[in-house]
């Protein structure tokens, strides 16, 4: 299609242009990785890095082709969601090979995930530009952020959030720990049970009882919703972390969710990793328009990755202490409890704790963290260690692990346990310009902001509807019925 644009080609056609060379360079890497993976022989490593890009690789694919249908139909919004996290999945195939990068083919599908990078960002800047600007493509500007001064226009109302998990659901399979007697045994049979690409809802009712395994849902099981018997009573749990031999971040999770539409209320998702562990992911979630009602998660380090697109937590405990909120997800958390816990083995020596890392690469993807109304503490455990001795517990509301890491706290009550700073560096002055850290009208011992780091932000009343569920994350999309494209 780009081959043939016309001399006065619309600003549609310009767009779709640029989304076509992105796709036709995602194919072309496509095929390295499958290469790659097939020739891994003994390569534990490469065989791991080329199957994750293989998985995510596919998920981009997935996104540019839904964002392409979108566009003509004045669905601006969604393509932009979609092509951020389209981006999102490359970045983090590329990341996936940084780390097996020993041999001459992984260096070239390195090189060329990099210039399908800055193809995807093109496009993704057009589709920002078309929405921000208009459809004239002589007014569109570079892209810019709030660090800027630049706020998207935003709709008349900011919408008073989307309705949760729907009372009325019923179940169509049971999972019980005794299996038999027409439940399945484990919660991953019952996901498998769900039909592909399902339109309607498939509600698996998990009853109480501990379920260790790792489930997966995958990218085709849409629509699949998780009912539990409450926090503590229906618990799905695991301990795999990056200490152990061939495992990742990404792979870690106890439970990982990609299909679309994904609800989950009521249960508990724990990695029992422990505090030495490092990366230990107890959930990662990239379903867009997913609704997490009255769920806990525990975890210690990376707790919680809201990987990517567009995500909605209602009354949730979150519970963790380094970056335990991370990913490049658009996540709205309303009415959840941020919980820091004890950290170390011998946790009375102290720490540096980041709550939230949020990973936005570019300034055009439409991505970030949004904590509305929540609470920020500790456990009573962890208060306890921190009133002992407050100089060595230090405990900031995020730090950028990336460049224009995006996170805001709004009408948010902050204990005690957070240092006046609010924020803490990654590296020196990595990402220091161009991220975007913002507050309004906090409450609570740690919500003064006058000695908060120079370079966070008071949001402006003005433009707060910004990160409203309907401006932010399209909440308006989660409905009583299924929810999810259609195509």
């Amino acid at each position: 299609m780009h081959s043939t644009l016309p001399p006065t080609a619309t600003s549609l056609q310009l767009l779709h242009s640029a989304i076509s060379i992105s796709a036709d360079k995602l194919a072309a890497v496509q095929n390295l990785a499958k290469g790659i993976y097939q020739s891994a022989g003994d390569s534990r490593n490469r065989s791991v890095a080329a199957a994750t890009c293989i998985e995510i690789l596919a998920n981009s694919q997935h996104r540019i082709a839904l964002a392409s249908d979108a566009l003509p139909r004045g669905g601006t919004k969604d393509a932009k969601a979609w092509l951020s996290a389209a981006l999102a999945y490359q970045y983090d195939c590329w990341n996936s090979f940084k780390y097996a990068n020993d041999t001459r083919e992984v260096a070239a599908a390195m090189t060329a995930i990099t210039n399908l990078m800055v193809a995807s960002s093109n496009a993704l800047s057009m589709a920002s530009a078309l929405y921000a600007y208009g459809s004239d493509s002589a007014a569109w500007k570079p892209p810019a952020t709030e660090r800027d001064g630049f706020w998207e226009p935003v709709g008349a109302s900011g919408g008073t959030g989307v309705p949760g998990v729907p009372s009325n659901l019923k179940a169509d399979v049971t999972v019980c720990k005794e299996g038999g007697s027409g439940c399945y045994k484990t919660v991953q049979e019952a996901v498998n049970a769900a039909p592909d690409n399902g339109v309607k809802r498939f509600v698996i009712y998990i009853k109480e009882g501990v379920y260790e395994e790792s489930v997966r849902v995958p990218l085709a099981k849409r629509n699949v919703v998780f009912l539990g018997d409450g926090m503590g009573k229906t618990v799905i749990t695991g301990s795999a972390n990056v200490g152990q031999q061939f495992m990742t971040t990404y792979n870690s999770a106890t439970v990982a969710v990609l299909g679309d539409g994904f609800m989950a209320k009521d249960l508990t998702i724990e990695n029992t990793a422990g505090p030495d562990a490092h990366q230990a992911v107890a959930f990662r979630l990239d379903s867009d328009l997913s609704v997490i009602e009255n769920c806990e998660f525990l975890g210690n380090q990376d707790t919680l990755y809201a990987h990517s697109l567009r995500q909605f937590y209602k009354s949730c405990r979150i519970l963790g202490n380094v970056d335990f909120i991370f990913g490049n997800a658009a996540a709205i958390f309303q009415d959840c409890q941020v919980l820091v816990r004890p950290r170390q083995l011998r946790p009375e020596k102290g720490e540096n704790n980041a709550i939230t890392a949020h990973g936005r690469t570019d300034p055009s993807q439409a991505t970030g963290f949004v904590f509305q109304n929540c609470l920020i503490n500790g456990t009573e455990e962890y208060m306890a260690l921190y009133r002992r001795n407050p100089k060595v517990h230090k405990n900031y509301l995020g730090r950028p692990w990336k460049e224009f890491s995006r996170t805001v706290f709004i009408n948010s009550f902050l204990e005690a346990l957070v240092t006046p700073q609010g924020w803490m560096p990654w590296s020196g002055d990595f990402a220091l310009k161009t991220l975007y850290y913002g507050e309004f009208q906090n409450t609570g011992p740690a919500a003064d902001l006058s000695h908060r780091v120079p370079w966070s932000s008071k949001i402006p009343a003005e433009n707060v509807l910004t990160y409203s569920v309907q401006n932010f994350i399209q909440g308006n999309q989660v409905s009583s019925s299924a929810a999810g494209p259609s195509s």
